[in-house]
């Protein structure tokens, strides 16, 4: 199987999205709050998604957080640039995702569990705001031995750069550690999202055990507060977050560790690693009756900063790039992006 030609290698958990507009009523009934991502309760939250789709006009969309941000990394790289890795089942739900991946121009290579089905994400939209609540099913159930089969792991080294969704410590961390020495012992960038403030809280253990390896570490202003509360930072002060996590103790000492907080229509922070100074980045903003859906905006950051890093761009273009497919994102139903094709221009 010819591997040659991607560059990017992205670890996470497919889910398909069930998504739609609902009301305080709604968040209520199940216990969520309005700009939040959290772990399905069998209890509490396995009603939410025939709930969605009966009552609310759901739309079905390929999701999983670092899926979206592979297809927005593809959407600006040059065709058989992004592989993406993951749990999944066999259904029809999986090959809705297959088809939207396909159709993107991703290559996917899901670990298929026949058993279990294709996990789901709830997302309730009231105003510019979206909660997340996933049921993992198939994609809780990754595993080491899909990832170092033969034939997947020659993807691994052919990459030249590696991005995990911070969801994933939740099912794999072995995976997650692998990719991380393999990224350390041959000097190709470890990019990493923080995801969601539940990470950082009830993650801390495998999420400390990969800080050594992060070249570049990705979060918003929530999930960067969650990070400080957890490990006692004794600030909320953005900006000193941001060097604190660019200033961790790192493996790879040939690399610079970058530390990028994103703050909605704020200005994105860049902490680098050994520099006082953290640069402040405006964003461009839009009308507000262009935004369209909000859900998967730091996804498509996450996508456009990766293409930046991999097509060797500068750390100032990198972020101005996941600015750009941010900005086209928003305007977009659920995490997707524009066709036919925007072409990048440096705002």
């Amino acid at each position: 199987m010819a591997t040659k030609g991607y560059k990017l290698l992205c670890l996470e958990n497919p889910l398909l999205d069930i998504q739609a507009f609902g009301n305080d009523a709604l968040l209520e009934k199940y216990g969520l709050k309005a700009n939040d991502a959290i772990l399905a309760d069998p209890e509490k939250h396995l009603d939410l998604y025939e709930d969605l789709l009966n009552n609310y006009d759901a739309k079905l969309i390929a999701g999983g957080a670092a899926q979206n941000t592979a297809r927005g990394a593809q959407y600006r790289l040059p065709a058989n640039s992004v592989v993406y890795l993951g749990g999944a089942g066999d259904d029809k739900y999986s090959a809705i995702l297959r088809d939207a991946c396909k159709q993107a121009g991703l290559r996917v290579e899901y670990r298929v569990d026949p058993k279990i089905p294709t996990g789901r994400c709830g997302v309730v939209i009231t105003g510019h705001n979206r909660s997340m609540c996933t049921d993992l099913g198939a994609a809780n159930h990754y595993d080491l031995e899909h990832l170092k089969r033969p034939d997947i792991w020659a993807l691994v080294e052919e990459a030249e750069a590696y991005y995990i969704g911070g969801y994933h410590f939740t099912v794999c961390p072995p995976a997650i550690m692998e990719l991380a020495n393999q990224a350390a012992s041959k000097n190709k960038p470890f990019i990493l999202s923080l995801s969601a403030p539940f990470i950082p809280q009830f993650f801390k253990e495998p999420l400390d055990a990969s800080a050594p390896y992060w070249d570049y570490v990705i979060g918003n202003e929530t999930e960067a507060a969650a990070y400080a509360e957890s490990h006692e930072l004794g600030t909320q002060d953005v900006k000193e977050i941001a060097k604190k996590l660019a200033n961790l103790p790192k493996a790879n000492s040939q690399r610079k560790r970058v530390a990028i907080i994103t703050q909605g229509t704020e200005p994105t922070l860049v902490a680098v690693q050994g520099e006082d100074v953290v640069k402040e980045v405006p964003v461009h903003e839009i009308p507000k009756e262009k935004i369209n859906d909000t859900n998967g905006a730091g996804d498509a950051f996450a996508g456009g900063f990766c293409a930046g890093i991999v097509s060797g761009k500068s750390l100032d273009e990198s972020v101005d790039m996941g600015q750009w497919l941010a900005r086209l994102s928003i305007q977009e139903l659920g995490p997707s992006y524009p066709f036919p094709q925007q072409t990048y221009q440096r705002q």
